[in-house]
């Protein structure tokens, strides 16, 4: 992880090099290895850097052959070594190892439709200086974050919002819509934030600034292309693109391992990830109170899989620190408790590991959460008549009835496209 910081001046205006600094020391804690700095006329751009792949000659910001186009890259480019040779095949000349420098020339080759050429997760910044144009682009996934800003003639932008309002120019106004959104679905969705003004780059979007304008194109978008195939065959393929998913994020010139809770998810990719490059370290995180304790499980799949098993047991006094500390952790608020024992977690595993694959996500691609499986029901007592439906809310009044069953009873009370949030 690393976090990148910038900012495009006003015309006449000169970019201060000490700004930058300013902005980019806020992200230190995502890239605690080195900073790097590039200041060109109007533009500037930097980052706080965690040395991941290319360890000796792939410090950022990276430049082209003349130095006209520069780069700074939060993440990771999955598969960069075919693309960086179809590049060279076409008379681009590299001077580093590193992923990022892929970015660069790919710049050169296609211009804004480069993301389309790269697989991975990333939120990067590149200055064309012939061009005058900065550009912005975010993963598909939305796995790193970009925020930004257009205020007084400058044009700001950072991996955190922290770094945006260190400039200046940046207010610290609170967002009422942004925290009205929040209320309702318990996190800030994009592309609000909790800080009026600022914006959060969406998902699959590009944006171009320069000239005194701003343009946000969407690149992507998830294709919805139904295709035949009997039960099988479609297990067969998922297992096929999970090996090739998780191979292409092994690729790392520092220590690497896997989360595991021992649940469906973690297992699978750190099975996957065994199978490909056997003796990993694995990490999980167990409670005091055992009624939410897992390390069993993980215990178990750890074994099974032959992985170097680590474990941390946390406790309330463990996680009173944290909350104490969510100022400083968090830009903005989110309902989801569950990050203090990730962070606890991620705290732990790095006195061995540097990077760390996890399970995450696949509820959301499998469907895997309850208020997933309750949607179909809820949409069947959607069509009940108003009277059936008004009787079923008032039996989730009950007491004596189960809190599951009261829950999915009450939530029919809402608009149909709010019941899975009110689960």
């Amino acid at each position: 992880m690393c976090g990148i910081a910038g900012f495009v001046a006003p015309p006449g205006v000169r970019a201060d090099r000490t700004m930058l600094e300013r902005m980019v020391r806020t992200l230190a804690h995502r890239g605690p290895d080195t900073f790097g700095y590039h200041v060109d006329g109007p533009a500037a751009i930097g980052i706080a850097r965690l040395r991941v792949i290319d360890l000796v000659t792939g410090d950022q910001p990276i430049g082209n052959e003349d130095g006209t186009v520069h780069v700074a890259l939060n993440g990771e480019v999955y598969g960069f070594a075919a693309l960086r040779a179809h590049l060279e095949r076409g008379g681009h000349r590299f001077r580093t190892a590193s992923d990022t420098e892929v970015i660069v020339h790919a710049w050169e080759e296609y211009g804004e439709h480069c993301p389309d050429h790269l697989n991975g997760m990333f939120g990067f910044a590149l200055w064309d200086r012939r061009r005058q144009v900065l550009f912005l682009a975010r993963d598909r996934m939305g796995e790193k974050p970009l925020y930004y800003a257009k205020v007084d003639g400058w044009f700001v932008f950072g991996s955190e919002l922290r770094a945006v309002l260190a400039h200046p120019h940046v207010g610290r106004a609170l967002d009422p819509e942004g925290l009205a959104r929040y209320l309702a679905y318990d996190f800030v969705p994009d592309p609000h934030t909790i800080a009026r003004g600022v914006h959060k780059l969406p998902p699959g979007h590009a944006l171009t600034a320069g000239d005194g304008k701003v343009r946000v194109e969407r690149y992507w978008e998830l294709p919805s292309r139904p295709e035949d195939g009997d039960e099988t065959t479609w297990r067969r393929e998922i297992v096929r693109r999970l090996d090739d998913a998780v191979a292409l994020r092994l690729v790392s010139d520092v220590p690497l391992g896997c989360f595991l809770s021992g649940g469906i998810d973690s297992t699978a990719v750190a099975a996957s990830a065994v199978r490909q490059k056997p003796g990993l370290r694995t990490f999980s995180v167990g409670y005091a109170e055992r009624s939410h304790d897992e390390r069993g499980f993980a215990r178990l799949a750890a074994e099974r899989l032959g992985t170097v098993h680590e474990e941390l047991l946390v406790s309330a006094a463990d996680v009173a620190p944290v909350l104490e500390r969510l100022g400083v952790l968090l830009d903005e608020p989110i309902s989801d408790m569950s990050f203090v024992p990730l962070h606890l977690l991620s705290r732990f595993a790095r006195r061995k590991v540097t990077v760390a694959l996890t399970g995450d996500g696949g509820d959301e691609l499998f469907g895997g959460y309850p208020a997933m499986a309750a949607d179909w029901w809820h949409r069947a007592c959607g069509r009940l008549p108003q009277v059936a439906r008004r009787g079923l809310v008032w039996l989730g009044d009950v007491p004596l009835a189960p809190e599951p069953l009261r829950m999915f009873l009450g939530a029919l009370a809402y608009a149909p496209d709010a019941r899975n949030q009110a689960l």
